[in-house]
């Protein structure tokens, strides 16, 4: 038992840290903040002390044929004006509360996406892209419905319960003491309810985060999914995760949906009591009826708000819950600081000393690696699957950092310098395409946005890609996707945009492994163009691309198994010239 009553607390822990939270991003709107509870106030007010000049209209029905109208007309003019005044009122506030909301959720969700920009790319690797747009854009729009709710509704119903209280003082005190003290019955039910229904918001939107992740995957690979028949099996996973999601909104909607229905029966034996008392003190002549109606008015005006309360509480604590993933997003340890000085490039010199890393520590991966590239050489990294050398390159570009040991380019430890400096100064060009919803010539000139259209012709024309874009129905101002093109033409395009940047140092993951045997040649001749001066670290599994490195190094286990030039390595009849003979004379290697 004790351990079922701790996750309440907990929950309810947890929801007021994110509510401080949220509060503290409104805290730089305190203005209009201040200005809404203060419209709040008046709105209420105005509203309240209608029910009084009604009391007062009603006294003045003394009786058949006593009736006065003149009074009674003055008083109903002075209802209407109040009326009017507390309309206008009420829609300022609404207008404010609506930009304080999405004001809110604007600079939530920016420090979101700047957040982002700066995690490392071990969050993004074990984070599916899914659930991050799904904190990023659903979560954060839950955020924004429950702010504006709880601030039109919350700021109205605190400011009704004050404002009530006081005028049911001015009428009867025995009355208002016994609201008063009936009235945390109904806070105690709704905080009963809530506690529940927030745990079960949380793993609502925790499991929608895993559904969104699983759509993103199927529809963005529907080709292999249907390549392999996987069909089924994608269903009946998404089977699994709607059930389970299915679960958990029933239990949050089964949980929130009680709150109302039970506050309401709370406050209508209020109400009653109310009633009956009034009835009893009108008899006993302590009571005008026109005292009653006003008391009865504001007993139902009083209870009224605990009734909105408890129905914007369901819409708060999914807020809250969804505020707590996008919090947790914002939260995240960044990348390590930045240094604040500039990587001065000379000569394209690297040295790799003694490094280790893996990205898993009981998992060792790269060990005791040495390596020195003099400026302009042209080194190749060769080896099986899976021995590191993609993660070699992750190490170049600081996308991850050592975990032992050093790695200088011109000298320079390179955790030492910026990374924007760093990358500024190697040109990549991976296996894996991507291109942005725009056009040919933004997706060209996505490193230097200033390029003029003849240096990204020029560059087109130098990486063979000019062919295919000026039969283009618009040429370089085609809009393009990343499903537009083919996969050659895409690494076509990711290939000229390293040719108009030209940076000091490049790196060429499998940068021709979706092109054509005849368009490679024609690439190699324009790389080997644009090699020459330039440091360049080479990974590829087409060993005819490399004949002509400086160096190559051939990689085992994360360890530099083998070095030299393409002949020296053949002759020393290792390893190398057995991956070699795999490809040239259809030798295959055991697993």
């Amino acid at each position: 038992m004790s351990g079922k009553k701790a996750a309440p607390a907990m929950d309810r822990s947890a929801s007021m840290k994110t509510l401080a939270k949220v509060f503290r991003v409104i805290g730089k709107y305190r203005l209009l903040l201040l200005l809404s509870v203060l419209l709040a106030a008046a709105t209420v007010v105005l509203q309240l002390y209608v029910p009084i000049l009604f009391g007062d209209a009603i006294d003045l029905i003394v009786g058949p044929g006593n009736v006065r109208f003149a009074q009674i007309g003055e008083i109903l003019i002075r209802i209407l004006v109040l009326i009017l005044i507390s309309a206008f009122t009420g829609w300022l506030m609404n207008m404010i509360n609506n930009h304080l909301a999405f004001r809110t959720v604007r600079d939530i969700r920016a420090r979101a996406v700047r957040r982002l920009q700066v995690l490392p790319l071990s969050y993004l690797d074990k984070h599916s892209a899914g659930d991050i747009v799904q904190r990023v854009i659903a979560d954060t729009d839950q955020v924004s419905d429950g702010l504006l709710l709880g601030f039109t509704q919350l700021f109205s119903g605190v400011v009704t319960i004050g404002v009530t209280l006081g005028f049911m003082l001015s009428k009867n005190v025995e009355i208002t003491l016994l609201v008063l003290v009936l009235t945390p019955v109904s806070f105690l039910v709704a905080r009963f309810i809530s506690s529940r229904s927030f745990r079960m918001f949380s793993r609502q939107n925790e499991t929608r985060g895993r559904q969104t992740a699983l759509i993103n995957e199927m529809i963005g690979n529907e080709k292999i999914v249907k390549a392999f028949g996987h069909e089924q099996a994608a269903s009946e996973q998404f089977r699994k995760l709607n059930e389970e999601l299915r679960h958990y909104s029933q239990r949050a909607v089964f949980f929130s949906s009680l709150t109302n229905p039970s506050t309401r029966a709370v406050n209508n034996v209020i109400y009653a009591l109310v009633a009956l008392i009034g009835a009893l003190r009108v008899m006993a002549g302590g009571l005008t009826v026109g005292g009653v109606t006003v008391l009865l008015s504001y007993a139902n005006q009083y209870m009224k708000p605990f009734n909105d309360i408890s129905s914007v509480i369901t819409e708060l604590q999914n807020a809250l819950a969804c505020a707590a993933r996008v919090f947790e997003l914002i939260e995240e340890a960044p990348e390590t600081q930045e240094a604040r000085a500039e990587l001065a490039h000379q000569g394209g010199s690297v040295d790799i000393q003694d490094v280790s890393f893996s990205y898993d520590p009981a998992r060792k991966l790269i060990e005791g690696f040495s390596f020195h590239a003099d400026p302009g050489m042209k080194i190749a990294i060769v080896g099986p699957t899976g021995c590191g050398k993609t993660t070699f390159i992750n190490l170049l570009m600081r996308f991850y950092d050592v975990d032992k040991g050093a790695i200088l380019a011109d000298g320079q430890d390179i955790r030492g310098v910026t990374r924007h400096s760093l990358r500024r100064n190697w040109g990549m060009v991976l296996q894996e395409t991507w291109l942005k919803k725009a056009s040919v010539r933004e997706n060209i000139a996505f490193g230097r946005p200033d390029a003029t259209d003849e240096e990204i012709i020029r560059a087109a024309k130098d990486a063979h890609s000019w062919e295919f874009i000026r039969r283009m129905p618009n040429g370089l101002d085609t809009l393009i996707d990343d499903d537009s093109l083919s996969q050659g033409q895409k690494q076509l395009l990711c290939i000229t945009r390293v040719m108009l940047c030209l940076p000091p140092m490049l790196i060429l993951d499998e940068a021709t492994s979706s092109i054509d045997t005849r368009t490679e040649v024609l690439i190699q001749s324009a790389f080997d163009r644009m090699m020459q001066g330039r440091t360049s670290f080479i990974v590829a599994h087409r060993l005819s691309t490399i004949r002509t490195a400086d160096q190559i190094l051939v990689m085992r286990d994360g360890r530099i198994i083998e070095q030299g030039d393409h002949e020296t390595l053949l002759r020393q009849n290792g390893f190398y010239t057995s991956l070699y003979q795999a490809q040239f004379a259809g030798v295959g290697e055991g697993a």
